[in-house]
């Protein structure tokens, strides 16, 4: 006969596995799902976590997404950056007799949400929209220019070392010794003499395609460095090793073993080059020698605030909080990027 001590402990011994079993299950579930991640759904773990990440990702994307929407913006808003609103029939006060915006900070209104430009009396806010189209996406493709030829040149000279190496190294060291803004002021006028006579008037798809050339033509260096410099880490590694000695090509070598290896540096340094590429390309239009009248630009917007900053101070506000907000979100985004990729350098 059984005793009832017997048998509350064989319940309890059943009960006990069943515990034991569940907690197991769920122990190898979560290992499992820990080691079935990729390193990219870490990365953007982590990203998640990070809310000045995502909120710095969200004020960059709404800037991209302000800039190609820019044409439905202004036809939504009722007014376009090119018109002299003085011209049009019912907007003849909108300027003083001294140039001047009517109203108070710059003629802010409800018609003209950001005052209006003083002495042409255009409308400041779709020429800031407008602005935005302009320097991001030059910026953008500035920036993939770069990127792109930075990495070719640092992994060929990273790679094969010896003269191939230190040809391309004399070679960056050349291009380094240029003063990149002097340069840019100098050869902006040679370049476009290239294609089009200096006693016409440039078209401005050609002065964007000569501000390309000439800041593609010193944008490439710093990239170039840190790519060689992370591959002669990697080229001394096992598998680089073991890849070698099983035959693999080079090539196969470079794409399939280095350049994975590198990604989080080359995703962090082009963060960091996009909006120095934007400042850049602004100081070319501030200076006179990038964009000219009437293509909206923000370096334009503040070569016109600095002539007149005394008599409208507003003018240069809005430009300039956009300019330094993006500027500070993309900063702020390319950290996150990098603390995702790399937890030990996390803030």
């Amino acid at each position: 006969m059984t005793s009832p001590i017997e048998i509350e402990g064989r319940e309890a011994s059943v009960a006990l596995d069943k515990d034991t079993t569940a907690k197991t299950d769920a122990t190898e579930e979560k290992q499992q799902g820990h080691q079935g991640r990729s390193p990219g759904q870490l990365m953007w773990m982590r990203f998640k976590r990070d809310r000045v990440g995502v909120v710095s990702a969200f004020v960059v994307l709404s800037y991209f997404v302000i800039g190609a929407l820019a044409p439905v913006i202004s036809a939504l808003y009722g007014k376009d950056p090119y018109t002299l609103y003085p011209t049009v029939p019912g907007h003849e006060n909108v300027l003083d007799d001294f140039g001047m915006p009517y109203g108070t900070f710059g003629g802010v209104s409800g018609e003209f949400w950001f005052g209006v430009e003083p002495n042409l009396g255009r409308d400041v806010f779709t020429m800031l929209v407008y602005g935005i189209r302009t320097s991001l996406y030059m910026a953008v493709v500035l920036t993939v220019l770069a990127v792109v030829t930075g990495v070719v040149i640092g992994m060929v000279g990273g790679f094969f070392g010896g003269k191939v190496d230190y040809w391309l190294g004399r070679t960056t060291d050349f291009f380094l010794a240029f003063p990149s803004q002097l340069f840019f002021i100098a050869f902006m006028p040679v370049v476009t003499a290239m294609f089009v006579d200096p006693r016409d008037e440039t078209p401005t798809y050609l002065r964007a395609v000569a501000i390309l050339l000439v800041m593609w033509f010193l944008g490439w260096m710093g990239m170039a460095r840190l790519v060689r410099s992370s591959v002669l880490t990697l080229r001394e590694r096992e598998f680089v090793e073991a890849a070698l000695v099983s035959g693999a090509s080079r090539w196969r070598i470079v794409r399939k073993e280095i350049l994975p290896n590198i990604v989080t540096p080359i995703l962090v340094q082009g963060t960091y080059m996009l909006p120095s590429a934007i400042l850049s390309i602004a100081f070319l239009s501030y200076v006179g020698v990038g964009f000219v009248e009437p293509t909206p630009d923000w370096g334009r917007m503040f070569a016109i605030g600095s002539r007149i900053y005394q008599q409208d101070p507003a003018f240069m506000i809005f430009p300039g909080v956009a300019l330094v907000v993006f500027v500070l979100a993309f900063n702020l985004l390319g950290d996150s990027v990098r603390d995702a990729f790399d937890p030990k350098t996390g803030r």
